[in-house]
């Protein structure tokens, strides 16, 4: 915190640092309060490689009519940037039975919106990548943390699934915005309930039903299935999309077994090589996702059953 402070000082910026709070990454909040107003110091000191996208995807994002934090002053070389203030609505916290689909509605108008953004600059989603994140389920969900020894039979199984599923996911329109990470935690709410994006540095170009599935079938929350498949297939009628339900839900679905497979093995990393245990309590969710839609598609079903094995 000291270096935030000399930096502070050489911007004639004063006030009170508190910590606001902590994310997945290596990034750290504060809060500054001079007293009149508040802002929020992002100190990325630790990743400061991500200070650039975040700064480049921001203008991206406002440019298509997206709500996300102003960038009041920056420090690129020390990896330090200070924020407009949105305040500390999250929407996971006001989430609830009566209200999941008023919001959810909002935020797939953001996704859409967030879709329109300039993709210029950033990575592609490819099948290397996709195929690299679920990887990280078998060595740190199997093997780390629930500590299995697989035979090449139950080897076979997860690098078939993996393959099939990589198929599938290409196999649906790409090339759009991917926030990467758009769920409850990563967006905000202004005083009027309206959505504000947060957590983007990560962006890349993909598949149209990447950010959909994050927000829908959310690690830290769950509603009624039948309303989220209703919300799934808004967002195609917003898209504009000719394609018909089973065909859109089959998109959705292998997407979605694409991100909760690679977040079992995220979570458990997060236990065992970085020491944030407040991650485990999301592994159940997180699982009966997987099994739930693995159960559902033949190229799937030897996967679900290996885990329902193994867990």
């Amino acid at each position: 915190m000291h270096k935030i402070e000399e930096w502070l000082d050489d911007i004639g910026c004063g006030g009170t640092l508190k910590m606001a709070s902590g994310d997945a990454s290596f990034r750290k909040y504060y809060r500054l309060n001079d007293g009149i107003q508040s802002s929020v110091i992002m100190d990325a000191s630790l990743q400061k490689e991500s200070v650039e996208p975040f700064v480049e995807i921001t203008f991206k994002l406002r440019d298509a009519g997206v709500k996300v934090p102003k960038i009041l002053f920056q420090n690129r070389e020390e990896g330090f940037l200070m924020l407009e203030d949105m305040g500390s609505r999250h929407l996971l916290e006001n989430l609830n039975e009566s209200n999941f689909e008023l919001f959810y509605d909002r935020a797939i108008d953001t996704i859409v919106k967030m879709q329109r953004a300039d993709t210029e600059g950033l990575p592609g989603y490819d099948a290397a990548f996709l195929r690299f994140e679920m990887e990280l389920m078998e060595e740190w969900y199997l093997q780390k943390y629930l500590g299995k020894t697989l035979d090449e039979k139950s080897k076979k199984v997860i690098a078939d699934t993996i393959e099939c599923i990589v198929s599938e996911v290409l196999a649906q329109p790409q090339g759009v915005f991917l926030h990467r990470d758009f769920h409850s935690r990563n967006i905000m709410l202004t005083p009027q309930d309206g959505i504000i994006v947060i957590d983007y540095q990560d962006a890349r170009i993909g598949a149209l039903t990447y950010d959909l599935v994050s927000l829908l079938r959310d690690c830290y929350v769950m509603f009624d299935p039948k309303a989220i498949e209703r919300l799934a297939l808004s967002f195609r009628d917003k898209k504009g999309l000719n394609v018909n339900d089973a065909t859109f839900m089959r998109w959705f679905d292998f997407m979605g077994l694409q991100r909760h497979i690679k977040v079992l093995g995220i979570f458990s990393r997060l236990y065992l090589r970085d020491g944030k245990d407040g991650y485990l309590k999301d592994i159940p969710l997180t699982l009966k996702y997987v099994l739930d839609v693995a159960n559902k598609y033949d190229e799937t079903k030897s996967l679900a059953k290996l885990l329902e094995e193994l867990s």
